[in-house]
């Protein structure tokens, strides 16, 4: 099963980069997982989506070519950041990558609540008749203090999150296939 993973923030020391990574290690056995990166996208503008940067059709190609999409966002304001907003209006003009597509929503961020509140709105925007991508329901995996959460190799420390992840991970692979 062929994934991409969207990064969404622009951060070096982004969290939600090394929780992609981490599961794409993890779960090397099961899914090809690729990271997508935000920060080289230019900002939407509807003069340029009839004739968007090679960035643009690189990102709305991979998007398309994967059988699901696992989305990573931090919060940012009680929201997502504007980078991932930025990706994902990019995806909903002229082209549909999103469009019927699978995807995964987990986050990390600083604060005792996760992602709640991005996911929140994330799974708001991804049900917009323009992106129409089709949000696994539950499964809502929130890592809190993230800054507390990696080892100095990546990897996720808490047991009880590593045991969370793989259910939504499990739960996520019997989506994609149903």
């Amino acid at each position: 099963m062929k994934l991409v993973g969207i990064v969404g923030n622009n951060y070096s020391g982004s969290h939600n980069r090394m929780l992609l990574k981490f599961m794409q290690q993890r779960y090397a056995s099961q899914v090809e997982l690729s990271l997508l990166e935000t920060k080289p996208l230019p900002m939407f503008n509807q003069d340029d989506e009839d004739h968007p940067t090679q960035t643009v059709v690189d990102f709305r190609a991979a998007i398309a070519a994967a059988d699901a999409v696992i989305i990573a966002t931090p919060e940012h304001n009680h929201s997502i950041p504007a980078v991932l907003k930025n990706a994902l209006d990019w995806c909903s003009r002229v082209e549909h990558p999103l469009a019927g597509k699978k995807v995964m929503i987990v986050g990390a961020a600083l604060g005792p609540l996760g992602t709640v509140r991005a996911q929140g709105h994330l799974r708001q925007i991804l049900d917009s008749m323009s992106i129409a991508a089709h949000v696994m329901p539950g499964n809502e995996f929130l890592l809190a203090h993230a800054m507390n959460a990696f080892d100095a190799n990546g990897r996720l420390t808490d047991q009880k999150d590593i045991e969370f992840l793989d259910t939504c991970m499990t739960n996520f692979i019997k989506f994609v296939e149903a």
